[in-house]
Order: structure tokens, then sequence, then C-alpha cells
């Protein structure tokens, strides 16, 4: 049975807007929305009435790359898609795009359905999949078209990872072609993984095992040589291309140079990059391995590029890439060889709140908060506006936001199953108080009323920012 619910006297931030309205909720879509006060809304009843005064009304935020139970460097991820998704939820999140895997010499087809067996019936929160691609042949190139179809309509190619997920010049070509024609959104880890090889190896010969070497090797050059070809490919296959988690000056750059041009290159940067630096990296005690990831993190100085590059739109979104390993017993599995610490660091649960301190900080507007966390990442991945919005006909993910709650970050409070957070310590000023997801309590006042399997699989259409 449908309820009816009203929130009353917030502060509606979208995109596009911010007005002091109610918002009226029916069968799990946002019905109506009235300035609050106003004759429009005088009638409205509701089953239930949520008072938001003094409180942000935002739309749920879209986290458009998590690692739930990615498979990794012999280990996996710690959070499962219940534990990741409830974390979500506590962070103002109510859809994931997540990250099906294809194994070499296997179809795609068996790496959605691996994914689509893993998240059913288990998540708390809405949900849907890009595909990685680590094999590009003739099969996997046509099934490509029958997954844009299904609305799995993104797909992400490695140009780091050799023997992984490594794809060579002429695969990405290829599968770039594949997606000019099928509408399909080739999304780039771009990093030269062949020359950090070489690197690797010769670090780890000079005697040079710990976590900050990663950072060390995994060379700002090699990244922005890398977006720079994956956009030259892009442009000789006439795709557009959506470069994943941008994390150096010289690489905003390159992205910069070709939307000058006029060209659909688009680009994603994460929490970590805007907020850490290679200071974490280089932590004594091996405690650097907790923030080891790839683009790994860098000086201090590229943050400000990074903030520009959100506040001129040459990077469009920010989402995590949530993949998170326990310090205990799978970051340990890289003591002596940083080469073998699972890359990856929590964050789904921060995202939010961490862009709202942003906000406080005077790096972006409110507004430009909710198109990067949820506006922009809904129509870069085909949701909008379905979902990242908060208009009549759209589904009722809805949170209360209260901008004056201080919190500190830390793993004794957070819902992430990994046992530190990258975040530790930091005081911050914002949190999340309800969440609605369709319409349903997934949040209330700080309490959790969710459950698993009330989130469902989400098809998408194709890029709607082009």
């Amino acid at each position: 049975m449908s309820i009816r619910t009203l929130i009353r006297g917030g502060l509606v931030i979208t995109a596009a807007d911010k007005l002091h309205a109610d918002v009226l909720i029916e069968d799990g879509r946002v019905a109506a929305l009235a300035a609050h006060g106003s004759a429009a809304a005088e009638p409205w009843t509701a089953d239930r009435t949520i008072d938001a005064s003094g409180k942000y009304v935002i739309p749920g935020g879209v986290d458009a790359h998590t690692h739930m139970e990615l498979p990794f460097g012999g280990t996996s991820a710690s959070d499962t898609f219940e534990t990741g998704t409830r974390a979500a939820a506590w962070g103002g999140t109510t859809t994931i795009v997540d990250f099906a895997v294809q194994s070499v010499g296997h179809s795609l087809r068996e790496g959605l359905d691996t994914w689509y067996a893993k998240a059913d019936g288990n998540c708390a929160v809405d949900y849907a999949f890009h595909m990685i691609l680590s094999d590009v042949n003739e099969g996997t190139l046509k099934e490509m078209d029958l997954l844009v179809g299904e609305g799995v309509t993104s797909f992400k190619l490695f140009m780091a990872y050799p023997g992984v997920f490594y794809s060579d010049d002429g695969q990405i070509l290829r599968a770039m072609q594949r997606g000019a024609s099928n509408g399909g959104l080739i999304m780039m880890h771009a990093e030269n993984g062949i020359a950090i090889d070489v690197l690797v190896e010769q670090a780890l010969a000079r005697g040079e095992t710990d976590p900050r070497h990663h950072g060390e090797v995994r060379k700002v050059l090699l990244e922005a040589e890398a977006t720079h070809r994956a956009i030259q490919l892009a442009r000789v296959a006439g795709a557009p291309l959506y470069v994943v988690h941008v994390s150096a000056e010289e690489a905003v750059a390159e992205l910069a140079a070709a939307r000058d041009k006029g060209l659909p290159v688009f680009g994603e940067t994460c929490p970590q990059y805007l907020f850490l630096s290679t200071d974490n990296l280089a932590e004594p005690d091996f405690q650097g391995a907790k923030y080891v990831c790839s683009t790994p993190l860098r000086p201090r100085e590229h943050q400000a590029a990074l903030w520009r590059g959100l506040r001129t739109n040459d990077l469009q979104v920010v989402s995590t890439d949530h993949c998170p390993f326990c310090f205990r017993g799978q970051k340990e599995l890289g003591r002596g060889d940083f080469s073998k610490i699972p890359n990856g660091l929590p964050g789904v649960e921060n995202r939010m709140d961490l862009l709202h301190q942003a906000v406080l900080d005077g790096h972006i507007s409110r507004r430009r908060w909710i198109e990067i966390a949820c506006a922009t990442p809904a129509r870069m991945f085909g949701l909008y506006p379905q979902k990242g919005t908060i208009a009549p006909g759209s589904d009722a993910d809805i949170v209360l936001y209260d901008p004056h709650a201080e919190q500190v970050i830390s793993a004794e409070t957070h819902h992430m199953n990994v046992d530190y957070s990258a975040y530790e310590g930091k005081r911050i000023t914002g949190r999340v108080d309800t969440v609605l997801s369709r319409g349903e309590l997934v949040i209330d006042q700080r309490e959790f009323t969710g459950r698993a399997g009330h989130g469902a699989f989400i098809p998408r259409s194709t890029c709607q920012y082009l």
C-alpha cells in the first residue's frame, strides 16, 4: 500500500534551483512541489508529514563509480552490496552505479550475470551497472550492442594493469567505434600501465618497497599521456569519452584542451584527490597503505586545479571509486612490496558530506554541490530525471540534510564494512538526517529503517549529456 508523504518547510536545493518549498510524494514518486505557505500547498494532506524546517531537502546522491565485492589482487573488496548500499544511504547516496567485470576468456554476459546475482535482493538503495571490458574481440563487441539494449550503457576500459584489465590501443579503438555506433559511453582508466610496470620493477629492485613509492611510480605524466591518448583515440572513433578518477593538474589540462575544441570529453574526480595527498601515502609504519589507490594520491598542489576544473565544468562529476580493503589482513598483503597492496579506498558514505564541507570552504556553490553529486552523474549515465533531481515524476529519492550539524569522520562511527576511515578525525559541518528511497524511509532521523532487497536494478538510457 502506498503512503502519501509530505515534506514541509525545508529549503529545496537542486542543480537548477533553491526555494523554500513543500514536496508531496505519492506512489514512490514526487507528485508536486509548491512554495511553502502558498495557496497551492495549503490543501495538501498526507499519511505522513515530515518537518524539514532548518534543513536542506536535496536529491539523493548518485555515486557513479563503486566497486562492491570486487575481486582484486588475491582478495576482494570488503563491502558487500548489502553493507555498501546501507553505508551509501547513511551518506545520503540513493543510487550507485557499480562495475560488473568481464574476465579474460569469458563473455560480457557471464560477467554481468555474476554481478546481477551478487546484487539481487541485497541492496538497500537502487543500483545500476557499468561493464568492464577486459577482453575486446569480435564476440564481445557484438555483446556491447545487446547490453546497451538491456540498460547497461557504459563500458570501462583500462590503459593500466597489464595482464589483468589492460587493453591495447587497437582494442580501445574498436570498443570506442562500437560505442560510437550503439550509443554506449566509453569510460577510461587513463594511466600508461606498460610504462608504470617498468617503473614498479625498477623501484622494487632498488629496495623501494614502502606505500609512498606507489605514488612515485604512477607518475603524473603517465596519467596525462594516457588521458591525451584516450582523447585522440576517441576523436578517431568519433566517440564520446568519460575519464574516471582524474587526479592530476596535467590530466585536467588535457580534458580542458579537448573541451575547448568542443569535443564530447568528460572527466570525473573523487574526494580522495580533493582532500588527501601524497602526505597520507607517506604516513609511517605502513599506515600509508590505507591510501593506496590508482590513480594515486598526488602532491597537495594538484588540488587547486581539480577544484578549478569542477568550477569551470572541465570536470563534471565527483564519484568515490569506493573500493574498500581492510588494513588488517588485506592492505597488509603488500608489506615489503607496495605493488601487492590492494588498490582502493572507502568513501561511499563520505562523499556528500565532504562536498558540503567544500561549499562551506568556498570551493563550490550549493547548487554546484548537487550538480556534481546528483544531477550530472544521473544525466551522464542515463538516469535523469528519474534520479538526480526533485521534480514531479522523479523518483522520491530525497535527503533531509542538516547543514549545521557537526561531526567527526571516524571508523568508529561509519557504516562501511572496513576497519579504517580515509578521513579519520576530520571535522566537518553538515550531516544527513533522513533519507527516502522511492518514497520509503531508509534513514529516519539518524536511524536505519531500510532493508536489503528494497534497492532495485535500474536500467539506464544512453548518455544524456551529448
